[in-house]
């Protein structure tokens, strides 16, 4: 994937993240940047797990950019304090 379809994913994954995990959010580039995490860590576990090829802007990319975005804010609510990235 090439960075625009990255950013793209990572956006959307990330408000969808952000709309079922709750909690006060990122802001807008704090979004991209979970989501861009979530996809990059969704995307590994789904080779490594699952031996999905996830590749373009589709609904499969965005379903298991999402799951790992939903993930990744888990382990950062995890850690004590202020959140990285929260407005």
């Amino acid at each position: 994937m090439g960075i625009v379809s990255w950013v793209v994913v990572g956006l959307v994954a990330g408000w969808l993240a952000g709309k079922l995990m709750g909690g006060r959010g990122f802001g807008c580039i704090g979004n991209v940047v979970v989501g861009v995490i979530g996809a990059l860590l969704g995307g590994w576990l789904a080779s490594r797990l699952l031996d999905l090829d996830v590749t373009g802007i589709n609904l499969t990319s965005i379903i298991i950019a999402v799951i790992g975005a939903v993930i990744f804010l888990a382990i950062l609510r995890l850690i004590p304090g202020r959140q990285p990235f929260e407005r």
